[in-house]
């Protein structure tokens, strides 16, 4: 994510750490979970390849859901 600035918050309970990264500009924010003994840069890369998803302007439409929704 060239030129943008992205904060890192990193929580730990127990045997499982949550990363979130939030995107400074827009203020969306991307969380994921994993093992507490994990590589802080493993959550890191893991969190912003995850919020860059979230901003990237849609490639497609999505497919058409079959069936009927009550």
């Amino acid at each position: 994510m060239s030129g943008r600035t992205v904060y890192f918050e990193m929580t730990a309970l127990g045997g499982v750490a949550r990363m979130a990264a939030v995107d400074a500009e827009t203020g969306v924010e991307a969380v994921v979970t994993g093992p507490a003994h994990a590589a802080r840069s493993d959550l890191e890369a893991l969190a912003l390849r995850k919020l860059e998803r979230l901003l990237a302007p849609a490639a497609k439409p999505a497919a058409p859901r079959r069936g009927r929704l009550a």
